[in-house]
């Protein structure tokens, strides 16, 4: 049967790495796949794919029309037997209708990937070419949107994201959504035992060599170095480079303590949910 499977998360949260070591187990290469070609699938966001299924120019249509077609793209670009594994940046949500934007008929399930906002603020802030304040300013804007602007054409749609919090809660607490949640944490801590649930999860069979070996070929160094020989066409013109950090805690480093009481002050829920904070709040020992 075919259908899809959403790759879901707030940007720098560890979805191109995930897709990354996707996309070699997959190639089953002796060579490491590109990074300009991690072809699990376009993202949902795509213009291009989404203009591909329609038949026509979305340029033509409002962001609302735009938004409404989507669901029914989904469903009929999985009306195939083909699997198809495509990144998502947009919050869960559903029409007016309680029709989701990922089309239940179209959807398999979803990986939600989440990371510790500590972490994500400072990736975020070099990604978007901004200071670490106004990272974090975003991800507290419950009204925070991708590619909202008019005045030009882009070869995004717009996606709604909501607070870091907003994001977190509208994928993991989706009703009737077929999820695993993958922390990046853990992608870090037990890579094998991580991607090899997250590639059962996918309907994949898990072959310990191949494994490995797509790991090792989608470690932090080996997507730096390839972005340094061959650039990435995902970096953004504002940021020095997309592969920027790559560790778990490396907030502790970059943060002043007003930012990291800004963080918490907003996002102290979802962060004791998932183990960012213990139950007291506090934040864990290094």
């Amino acid at each position: 049967m075919g259908g899809i499977y959403w790759l879901a998360s707030y940007p720098k949260s560890g979805n191109t790495w995930f897709r990354a070591v996707l996309a070699n187990y997959m190639s089953d290469s002796e060579a490491p796949v590109g990074i300009n070609e991690l072809n699990t699938g376009a993202i949902a966001s795509s213009r291009g794919w989404v203009d591909d299924v329609i038949g026509f120019d979305t340029a033509d249509l409002t962001q609302a029309e735009v938004q409404s077609l989507r669901p029914q793209v989904y469903r009929w670009a999985s009306r195939d037997d083909a699997v198809g594994y495509h990144k998502i940046h947009d919050a869960y949500s559903c029409d007016d209708d309680g029709r989701p934007l990922v089309d239940d008929l179209a959807t398999l399930g979803a990986i939600y990937l989440v990371r510790n906002p500590l972490d994500v603020a400072p990736s975020l802030a070099n990604h978007n070419g901004i200071d670490i304040d106004g990272a974090i300013s975003l991800m507290a804007n419950p009204n925070h949107a991708l590619a909202r602007g008019t005045k030009s054409l882009k070869d995004q749609l717009l996606q709604v994201m909501g607070t870091w919090s907003d994001h977190v809660n509208s994928w993991t607490r989706a009703p009737d959504l077929n999820l695993m949640i993958l922390r990046y944490e853990d992608m870090l801590a037990k890579p094998t035992e991580a991607f090899g649930q997250a590639l059962t999860f996918l309907g994949l069979s898990v072959e310990a060599t191949r494994l490995a070996r797509a790991i090792g070929f989608s470690t932090f160094e080996a997507l730096s170095s390839q972005e340094a020989q061959t650039g990435f066409r995902e970096r953004p013109g504002k940021a020095e480079r997309f592969f920027r950090e790559g560790r778990a805690g490396s907030w502790r480093e970059t943060l002043t303590s007003a930012h990291v009481d800004r963080i918490i002050g907003t996002h102290h829920d979802v962060m004791t949910r998932f183990g960012y904070l213990d139950a007291e709040g506090n934040l864990p020992l290094p």
